[in-house]
């Protein structure tokens, strides 16, 4: 077998994305091309790397094997990559980073600004996941650092804490709560819901109204914290969100702390592991844990 690094990072993104157009795409390169390659791949091993269906492709078992194999060489090789750098004129590289949206609303904007500022060779693969899904990206080296809250397990990654975040309830400024100094989950059960499209905040509360006996009652769930707001400024509902990224929404709304120990929630840098981070990212962890 005689596959080189274009080939197995060309596989990667056709597992990653499920399909071999989005994964080309994803490549930049040609569809036809690399269908040419994954087909030698096979060749050279004499069975099936993919299972393809009208839904798109997946691993097979010899697939699922190159994917774990050929994941821990990209990283290997981009780690080399990055220490090698540091001969040369000027530290060059990019970090990828995923960040949940409470620390992509207020924790992160001034440290990447300075961070950037600082080190005009590094760039920086910044995405938005729910903590769940950066989870497991963490898991299988396709990010470097993660910002997590604590209502989300890490499994095996390794962490560090790095701010503290309240949960807040937003309300319209005509709502019954909106005098109010705090107000406890169980008073707002009732109530109909504007939902933060997270998943891991999301199964929080939920595990938190089931202990009560409870489930909160979802009208919509939205992504975009401003479409969230106009949904709570009209009058359709309440929400639930990180204070950080309430206070950052530009309407007239109550902002209500819950009264529990439990809504305080924990923001926490996480790696696969600090120790083997790039040069370049590890830079990046000093300046967020500073």
């Amino acid at each position: 077998m005689r596959f080189d690094l274009t080939d197995i990072r060309v596989f990667l993104s056709v597992v990653e994305c499920g399909s071999l157009t989005q994964g080309a795409r994803a490549m930049h390169l040609a569809l036809a091309s690399v269908s040419e390659r994954i087909a030698g791949m096979e060749a050279a091993l004499g069975a099936p790397l993919l299972e393809r269906n009208r839904r798109g492709v997946r691993a097979t078992a010899a697939g699922e094997a190159l994917v774990r194999h050929g994941r821990s060489i990209v990283d290997q090789v981009e780690q080399m990559r990055g220490e090698l750098r540091t001969y040369a004129t000027g530290l060059k590289g990019r970090i990828r980073l995923l960040s949940n949206t409470a620390a992509m609303a207020a924790f992160l904007p001034p440290r990447l600004c300075q961070f950037l500022a600082a080190h005009p060779d590094l760039s920086i693969d910044l995405e938005e996941r729910p903590s769940l899904e950066s989870v497991q990206a963490l898991v299988d080296r396709r990010a470097d650092l993660g910002i997590l809250s604590d209502v989300t397990d890490f499994g095996p990654l390794q962490t560090h804490l790095i701010a503290s975040d309240q949960l807040v309830v937003i309300a319209s400024r005509s709502h019954r709560i909106a005098g109010q100094t705090q107000v406890a989950f169980a008073d707002i059960l009732g109530e109909p819901i504007v939902g933060m499209a997270d998943t891991a905040l999301t199964i929080h509360l939920a595990e938190r109204a089931a202990r009560l006996g409870r489930q909160l009652d979802y009208r919509i769930a939205l992504r975009n914290p401003e479409h969230i707001a106009m949904q709570v400024e009209a009058g359709v509902g309440v929400s639930i969100l990180s204070e950080v990224l309430a206070r950052t929404l530009r309407r007239d709304l109550a902002i209500v702390p819950l009264a529990e120990a439990w809504a305080t929630r924990q923001l926490y840098l996480c790696a696969r592991d600090f120790a083997a981070l790039t040069p370049h990212a590890q830079l990046l962890a000093r300046q967020m844990l500073d």
